[in-house]
């Protein structure tokens, strides 16, 4: 079960938003790489990377700030966020990123991301953002009429390496998980499905380890890891050792 700490950019620092509101973005860190190096030394062993500016933009924003964190980091990296087309897609394995997250483009071009899994075996996810039970696109400016599950079915048999499932509604404002709704995607999907959105607690880590939650690869925390409150080596300790 891996818990990945989020380094989100937005103009070059490392940030977390309200509900995926730009408008109610509190800065953590003005150096991300110093930051994902600090998740380094204290034991994280995955890092999550999104471009903020990049997901609205539809292109790459904040590539200097990745660099600079693939040049710190030793630990694998999956980045997302305004990543269209299977160019900059090889583009950023090539600089070594480890996993590619695909998001408004699985909603838009399905087949890109059917090429990309077969260009990039294992190095392709699909990163669902929903908002009210529906995918939301375009940096969560937008939601479509899909479902989550429905937009995770076109992908089955694509070969991506993971789904990435973000409930909008818990995001920043430390609710908690939505376990229920996150359980049901990965019932209904053979893909590993990583949780997002609104860890809070230890309560939450503890949650990962329950039976009915073994299927997923594991969660993404932000706020609660920057605001104090999941100390980073009582919860790595807990999830290698329960």
């Amino acid at each position: 079960m891996i818990l990945f700490p989020a380094i989100d950019l937005k103009d070059g620092q490392c940030v977390r938003l309200r509900l995926g509101d730009m408008a109610e973005a509190t800065v953590f860190n003005d150096d991300p790489a110093d930051q994902a190096l600090r998740f380094e030394h204290q034991g994280f062993e995955y890092l999550h990377i999104v471009d903020l500016n990049g997901a609205f933009a539809g292109k790459p924003v904040n590539g200097a700030a990745v660099d600079a964190i693939l040049a710190a980091i030793t630990i694998p990296a999956q980045l997302g966020g305004g990543i269209r087309d299977l160019a900059t897609i090889e583009a950023w394995l090539a600089k070594g990123i480890r996993r590619v997250i695909l998001g408004t483009v699985a909603v838009r071009d399905a087949a890109l991301v059917r090429e990309a899994c077969k260009r990039f075996p294992g190095r392709i996810a699909v990163g669902i953002d929903a908002k009210g039970g529906k995918v939301a696109v375009e940096g969560w400016a937008e939601t479509s009429e899909l479902t989550a599950i429905d937009l995770a079915a076109r992908f089955e048999d694509a070969g991506v390496a993971a789904i990435i499932y973000t409930d909008i509604d818990r995001d920043g404002v430390l609710k908690g998980i939505n376990w229920e709704g996150t359980a049901a995607l990965a019932r209904a999907t053979r893909m590993p499905v990583i949780a997002s959105g609104g860890l809070a607690t230890m309560d939450d880590i503890h949650a990962l380890l329950k039976p009915e939650h073994a299927m997923l690869e594991g969660a993404i925390t932000g706020r609660a890891l920057y605001d104090g409150r999941i100390d980073p080596k009582r919860a790595l300790d807990f999830l290698r050792t329960s």
